[in-house]
């Protein structure tokens, strides 16, 4: 393959229309807006999730329970997840991201208990699950919370 030969896949660069250049372009005088009609005007249209005057289905549905929009989520790891690091090392957030564990950890990181751990490490997170703390320091290690 040569610099000159390369072109966009088929289909995936189409040409842009003009809208309201007159009839022999196919899409003059309404432009595709139709006639007349609140999606017509300039600046026409409805807010997002308006539903025609309709209960709008966001109203609809109950709200239970309390959600903190303050709270920060953090990233859940089981105990699983651990056996990929070598005996006796070190695991922290970066570690679990180095690894690919990990994609993206915010404010930090959660230890649960799914699964067995057989290496002795130390594990240093943000909260551990009391399962989690327990094997962990059944095989030797240690449990520490940043």
């Amino acid at each position: 393959m040569n610099l000159h030969e390369l072109s966009p896949a088929a289909g995936s660069n189409p040409k842009a229309y003009r809208k309201g250049r007159g009839k022999g372009s196919g899409n003059g005088k309404t432009a595709g807006r139709g006639h007349k009609g609140q999606w017509a005007r300039s600046g026409g249209g409805v807010r997002v999730g308006f539903e025609g005057g309709q209960m709008p289905l966001a109203r609809r549905l109950p709200k239970r329970g309390f959600n903190n929009i303050f709270a920060k989520r953090l990233e859940a790891v089981n105990l699983s997840a651990l056996e990929k690091f070598e005996d006796g090392a070190t695991v922290s957030a970066s570690d679990l991201l180095e690894k690919g564990i990990l994609s993206k950890c915010e404010y930090g990181v959660k230890i649960l208990g799914n699964g067995s751990l057989t290496k002795k490490l130390t594990v240093r997170a943000s909260a551990f699950s009391a399962s989690a703390k327990e094997k962990i320091e059944a095989v030797g290690g240690k449990a520490e919370v940043v």
